[in-house]
């Protein structure tokens, strides 16, 4: 196996990890409630998906 012969400088290391970037999520408007959501994935809002509701919408815990 190949080793190499010389220390990578920080300018090159730099460089090369400088398109390590993270994107931003996608979001979507939920149909139901218009609030962005992830796209196939129920809404954490009103948690509907393509018309059906799936689970309990997630509230905060000082609201009723």
């Amino acid at each position: 196996m190949a080793l190499p012969k010389y220390k990578t400088s920080r300018a090159n290391t730099h460089s090369r990890r400088a398109n390590w970037k993270a994107s931003v999520a996608q979001t979507v408007t939920c149909p139901n409630c218009g609030a962005p959501a992830l796209p196939h994935m129920a809404c954490p809002s009103c948690g509907s998906f393509r018309g059906r509701v799936y689970r309990d919408a997630i509230r905060p815990a000082h609201t009723k």
